[in-house]
């Protein structure tokens, strides 16, 4: 999700009880909710301030951020433990990643260097292996890999479409075909109208009167709000949209 997205959600909200019961969102909230399952930890500390971090982990984010490069082996950079690559690179071509993330993967490919055996009599060699320090000895020739080649971004936005018979373009997680409804605990299931009466009854509603439809947006600061909720909440959709109470737990 990039800063000027907005993503569309109905929310369900009991005004009685100020409890949101559920939400109705399409195919681009859904992706963006199953993305964050793609995040890696040390991403979700970069997307997060340190204060309102939870537990302690953002301490090892912080220790590594401030430890000399010497003490790391010669394999490993703090570019790329500090900024882990997301290994589903669809959710970001779809436009509702959190952030982007991906410019971060590109740039730590782009700053990095890679290398392929220089053997010019067996050509499997280059073909076959590549790495990312120079002087690695060939697997096959035994030979030094020290002849460096270029990294290619991938086109269009880092995906590939494809279609199907049913005109999904097969960018993110779920197809497009339905509307999802996400309880308040973020659990998400295809929407019915016979689901919808079940979960009235299941949320206890009596009287329907109290009941309102209300319309929000889910952008870059309600995501990050999301993320951090859903990692301490179990009403998350009324912590972020109705009430103050995920704030108030970063103050304590």
């Amino acid at each position: 999700m990039t800063s000027t997205t907005k993503l569309n959600m109905k929310l369900l909200v009991d005004t009685k009880a100020n409890k949101v019961l559920f939400a109705e969102a399409g195919k681009d909230v859904v992706d963006f909710l199953f993305s964050l399952l793609a995040l890696p930890v040390g991403t979700i500390i970069k997307l997060m301030t340190k204060e309102s971090m939870f537990g302690s982990v953002g301490n090892i984010h912080q220790s590594l951020e401030r430890l000399e490069c010497t003490y790391l082996l010669s394999n490993q950079t703090k570019v790329d433990l500090l900024n882990p690559k997301v290994l589903v690179p669809s959710f970001s071509a779809n436009g509702v990643f959190l952030l982007s993330t991906s410019a971060s993967s590109s740039s730590m490919h782009t700053n990095k260097r890679y290398y392929r055996c220089s053997n010019s009599y067996y050509s499997n060699c280059g073909k076959n292996y590549v790495t990312d320090v120079s002087g690695t000895t060939c697997p096959l020739c035994k030979q030094s890999m020290t002849k460096e080649v270029q990294y290619v971004e991938p086109n269009s936005r880092g995906a590939v479409k494809v279609e199907n018979n049913n005109g999904e373009n097969g960018l993110g997680v779920v197809k497009g075909v339905v509307t999802y409804t996400i309880m308040d605990d973020l659990t998400i299931t295809p929407m019915s109208t016979i689901s919808s009466i079940t979960l009235l009854n299941t949320c206890n509603v009596k009287d329907l009167s109290v009941l309102q439809e209300k319309n929000v947006k889910l952008g870059m600061e309600e995501g990050l709000q999301l993320l951090k909720a859903s990692l301490q909440s179990k009403t998350v959709l009324t912590d972020l949209f109705l009430t103050k109470r995920m704030r108030k737990r970063s103050s304590t």
